[in-house]
């Protein structure tokens, strides 16, 4: 397998890491006591999951689609293609989960993740769904070799 593909595969890892963390964050919040989570601020944890899961599986996901458009893979349009579907419907659960917390935990950053990584999901999706039409280009001859 080439890198791209490893890539492609750590991609998709890493989005599964992030709606996991994300899921878990928020099922924290509505679930908890409130005497538990009177010091809890979510927005630092939020941008701590972004950076250290879905940054990386964007870049991931952005190099192995440059290494292989070239000649086009299935295998990587699909890996792709499914992160994106994964942070998709994850981001909708998670949406969906915004009405059990107590309105005391509630800032921006709960409102604004869901809808915005749901919006960042489609273009992953379109890019991944590229790779599948792009076709095997011919090697460009070498007119200056001299073996015939």
């Amino acid at each position: 397998m080439a890198i791209e593909k490893y890539m492609a595969i750590a991609g998709l890892a890493l989005c599964i890491f992030f709606v996991a963390e994300i899921i878990t964050i928020f099922n924290y919040m509505s679930n908890s006591l409130l005497e538990d989570v009177i010091l809890f601020e979510a927005k630092p944890k939020i941008f701590q999951f972004i950076s250290m899961s879905i940054a990386p599986a964007t870049i991931m996901f952005g190099v192995s689609f440059w290494l292989s458009k070239r000649y086009g893979s299935k295998l990587n349009g699909s890996l792709i293609t499914l992160g994106g579907i994964v942070v998709l419907i994850g981001m909708g659960f998670v949406y969906s989960m915004i009405p059990n917390i107590d309105a005391k935990l509630i800032d921006d950053s709960i409102h604004i993740t869901p809808i915005l990584f749901m919006i960042v999901s489609i273009p992953i999706i379109i890019v991944g769904l590229r790779l599948f039409k792009t076709k095997l280009r011919k090697p460009k001859k070498n007119y200056l070799d001299d073996n015939f």
